[in-house]
């Protein structure tokens, strides 16, 4: 069943006849008999377009009105109306005029009617309210006819101008305007970290059935939940910043603010506006339904909305928002660092999240250098409260900094392993004499499989350009000692932590030519198919000696 257009074309005098609407001086929350009543202005109505989605802008107290037909057929003729306030609440009506049949067919063929309207025609009983709303959330009516039928659509804003969406279908199938909900359509937070907080919501069946067209867009703020993107987005604008199209973001590049950073990574796309309630962040990720927000502020209330979005069509559905307070970090102590001490600092995860140091620069140039003794440790450095380094680091790491006088350097290690870590730190102007010797390009330690026999093995190392000192140091494990042993070596500790009889040799060697700054040496003297643990450490005084990574290696069973 089709919408008859028709009414564009009527005289102004048949269109007063045929249909009957209020003042706009009265409000759609009084009595709905002065709409009936006074059913003589419809002038100022307009038509409303059937299947696509209509923006309609109000100003405060002032009643929009748009009409429909819906013409008699073999069938029911159905209708469905979706309306979306973007800001305040509404009121809005549907009013139905059960118009004459001959005053519809006259009206079909064009011609003219200059008839005076009967005394029955203006009676209350031919107009009647079938649906009235007040409030800003998503509401959807659906309604059916036996006769050719007129309806009106009245609109009003008592709070504010205004703009809403509105979308009509006469079809007896909808079509695929708005995506679908699930039956449960709230956002679970699952997670709830510092920084962090973990979203999950069930997946809408348009997703599984229209997955190259539909997306998940995601809406952050500190304010409050929105019922519609359409509201989210005036909200953001009424912030005085511009926003692209739509929150959809169909990856096209758009002007930005100054106010707003664009991230795009991993298929996601973020947009992040400063506004001066807080950040407002918006955050597309494609069809998966589980989501972590990173990046958040330690004790901050945040506001979640998920919205599905066709990105055919721009038409969304909003999920029920959820939302949640990070968690407070805790107050971290402060350790000073004095210039060329080293400092050894053992990372428990359990009892203590991060460990801060802070040093006030006495020179222009300076270095940090960190030993990572157990396992695996994150260091985050801020000069003046400005990133300056930020990895995760094992073995030894050399952070060169350039800066002023006086800068202000806060150094915050964490571990990243279930277990206790440790690490060595010292800050030194360039120029000091080195904590540790120079180092070659790689700290691991070679062996060759083909060289191996049943008592021998045969390892090599690289060296550097400066005469140095090597020794080598061999344990014997058992088979199910192997990683253990690796896991729990202190790469700290020097040679003096080990058993006399473990060292195997020491030599010295160079090379000016770094390509050539190799050396190898056979141990020999070894039990047939025993697992040998060797380690190497490079001396240079009066500095730290520095242990190679450890090598396990088997001897042969049979030769």
């Amino acid at each position: 069943l089709k919408m008859s257009w028709f009414l564009f074309y009527l005289p102004l005098h048949l269109l007063m006849a045929a249909c009957l609407c209020h003042s706009t001086k009265e409000p759609i929350s009084g009595s709905q008999q002065s709409f009936k009543t006074n059913f003589f202005n419809f002038y100022h109505s307009l038509i409303l377009a059937d299947g696509k989605e209509t923006t309609v802008h109000l100003l405060k107290d002032i009643p929009k009105r748009y009409y429909f037909i819906l013409k008699e057929g073999r069938a029911l003729a159905h209708f469905t109306v979706t309306v979306t306030p973007c800001d305040v609440p509404i009121e809005w009506s549907i009013l139905v005029h059960k118009a004459s049949a001959s005053i519809l067919e006259k009206a079909e063929k064009g011609e003219p009617y200059t008839q005076e309207v009967s005394t029955s025609q203006k009676t209350p009983s031919m107009v009647s309210t079938i649906f009235n709303y007040k409030g800003n959330s998503v509401e959807t009516y659906m309604g059916m006819s036996s006769y050719s039928t007129l309806y009106i659509i009245e609109f009003l804003s008592t709070e504010r101008d205004t703009h809403i969406t509105v979308y009509l279908t006469t079809y007896m199938i909808p079509g695929h305007l708005y995506p679908e909900l699930p039956m449960d359509p709230r956002i679970d937070v699952i997670g709830v970290g510092h920084t962090t907080v973990t979203l999950t919501w069930k997946h809408s069946p348009s997703v599984l059935q229209h997955r190259e067209n539909i997306q998940y867009c995601l809406l952050v703020n500190e304010k409050h939940n929105y019922k519609s993107l359409c509201a989210a987005e005036t909200a953001i604008r009424s912030s005085g910043m511009k926003l692209p199209p739509t929150l959809a973001l169909s990856a096209s590049p758009h002007l930005l603010e100054p106010q707003q950073v664009i991230i795009l990574s991993n298929s996601e796309l973020s947009i992040i506006n400063k506004v001066s309630s807080g950040e407002v962040r918006q955050i597309c990720m494609g069809t998966k339904n589980t989501y972590i927000v990173p990046n958040l502020t330690p004790s901050t209330q945040y506001y979640f909305d998920i919205f599905v979005v066709n990105l055919l069509t721009n038409a969304s559905a909003a999920y029920t928002g959820a939302f949640a307070r990070t968690l407070e970090q805790p107050e971290l102590k402060v350790k000073e660092m004095k210039e060329g001490k080293v400092i050894l600092v053992v990372l428990d995860r359990k009892t203590q999240k991060f460990y801060s140091l802070q040093y006030q620069a006495r020179h222009k140039k300076i270095q940090f250098t960190l030993q990572v003794c157990h396992g695996q440790v994150w260091v985050h450095i801020t000069k003046n409260g400005r990133t300056v380094a930020s990895e995760n680091i094992s073995g030894l790491r050399y952070f060169s900094l350039k800066g002023k006088l006086l800068d202000t350097y806060l150094v915050q290690l964490r571990s990243t392993e279930e277990s206790n870590c440790s690490v060595k730190i010292q800050v030194a102007p360039r120029f000091h004499k080195p904590l540790f010797p120079l180092l070659p390009e790689s700290l691991k330690i070679k062996s060759f499989s083909k060289l191996r026999t049943c008592n021998s093995v045969t390892i090599a190392w690289l060296g550097t350009q400066k005469d140095s000192k090597y020794c080598v140091y061999k344990k014997r494990i058992e088979d199910d000692q192997d990683w253990m042993e690796l896991q729990s070596a202190d790469r700290c500790s020097g040679p003096e932590s080990r058993h006399k009889s473990e060292k195997v040799l020491c030599k010295y060697f160079y090379d000016r030519n770094l390509q050539r700054a190799v050396t190898t040496e056979t141990i020999k003297g070894l039990d047939t198919g025993t697992l040998y643990l060797f380690d190497v450490y490079l001396f240079e005084p009066p500095g730290i000696p520095v242990r190679y990574q450890s090598k396990v290696v088997k001897t042969r069973k049979s030769c």
